[in-house]
C-alpha cells in the first residue's frame, strides 16, 4: 500500500512533464505548419498582405493553443506536487502573464477584446 502512495508524485509529475512537452510540441509544429502554407502561398503567387495576415493568425492560435497546454502543466505540477504558498503565488504570476499574453494575441487576431462578442 505505501508503494502506491509514493508512486503517486512521480506519475503526476511524469504526468505534468508529458503535458509540458506536448505543449511545446503544439508551438514548434504549428510554427513549421504556419511557415509551410506561408512559403507555399508565396510560391503560388498569393498577395503578401493575405499571405502574411494568414501567417500571422495561424501563428497566433498555436501560441494560444500551446499557452493554455504550458498553463495545465503548471498547474498540475503546482498544485498536486508542489502546494507551497510560494509555488502558489509563481503559478499565479504565471497564469496572469499568461492570460495577459492570450489576451494581446486575440486583440492582435480577431481585433478586439476578448470579452467582446464578434462581429
Amino acid at each position: 500500500m505505501e508503494e502506491a502512495v509514493l508512486e503517486i508524485p512521480q506519475w503526476v509529475g511524469t504526468a505534468a512533464t508529458v503535458v509540458e512537452v506536448f505543449g511545446v510540441t503544439v508551438i514548434i509544429l504549428g510554427i513549421a505548419w504556419a511557415s509551410l502554407n506561408f512559403l507555399l502561398g508565396r510560391v503560388r503567387h498569393l498577395q503578401i498582405a493575405q499571405s502574411y495576415d494568414d501567417f500571422r493568425i495561424k501563428i497566433g492560435k498555436t501560441l494560444l493553443l500551446g499557452l493554455e497546454i504550458l498553463v495545465a502543466g503548471d498547474v498540475i505540477r503546482t498544485v498536486f506536487l508542489e502546494p507551497t504558498f510560494e509555488n502558489l503565488i509563481t503559478l499565479g504570476i504565471l497564469v496572469i502573464i499568461r492570460t495577459i499574453l492570450s489576451w494581446s494575441l486575440i486583440v492582435e487576431i480577431e481585433e478586439r477584446w476578448p470579452w467582446q462578442k464578434r462581429s
